[in-house]
């Protein structure tokens, strides 16, 4: 059993009755629109953070590659995560910011009009940014971390919209 925010306890929805792996069946699902919004945070060094905001790392412009590469995740999302569905992705906005001393933050908000939600897409955006701001400032950092992936937000379907509890508090909220 999983706890759904206010929804009390549901069975697993990739769980068959005998414990089999299984894709989720959302054909008889009416398409709505979905977006999702996660967030996350990569902790680095002063000296990493300063080559990022000056725009001298030596592979390159931090931020922007970091949001391209989000997006591009986001789109291949069912490539990486099994059983997630293949959705036809309206919108991806990554953000990624310097935000001193934390590390470099990341947001990345995901819409479509579909059967089933976009929050993995949202996620994955994320970690991949993240993992992609890491790629670039090893060479300063080595010891640069993803501190917090986190979904934040998520609106359609049958739950409506659900909000993180500890939404804009934590070091993964609003930066």
């Amino acid at each position: 059993m999983t706890g759904d925010p206010g929804q009390g306890a549901r069975p697993l929805s990739h769980v068959g009755e005998s414990g089999e792996v299984r894709m989720v069946d959302v054909s008889d699902r009416a398409p709505t629109t979905r977006r999702a919004t996660a967030r996350g945070l990569v902790r680095c060094s002063p000296l990493a953070l300063a080559a990022i905001r000056e725009g001298t790392a030596a592979k390159g412009d931090v931020l922007l590659t970091c949001r391209l590469a989000g997006i591009q995740a986001a789109k291949r999302t069912p490539e990486l995560i099994p059983l997630c569905h293949p959705l036809a992705v309206t919108h991806v906005d990554v953000t990624a910011a310097v935000d001193e001393p934390q590390g470099v933050r990341l947001a990345a908000t995901v819409r479509c009009q579909g059967p089933t939600g976009v929050e993995m897409e949202a996620l994955t955006a994320v970690a991949v940014a993240a993992l992609t701001v890491i790629d670039m400032v090893k060479a300063v950092d080595p010891w640069a971390s993803v501190a917090e992936v986190a979904l934040e937000e998520k609106s359609g379907g049958r739950s409506g919209h659900l909000r993180h509890p500890k939404a804009g508090q934590g070091s993964a909220g609003p930066g």
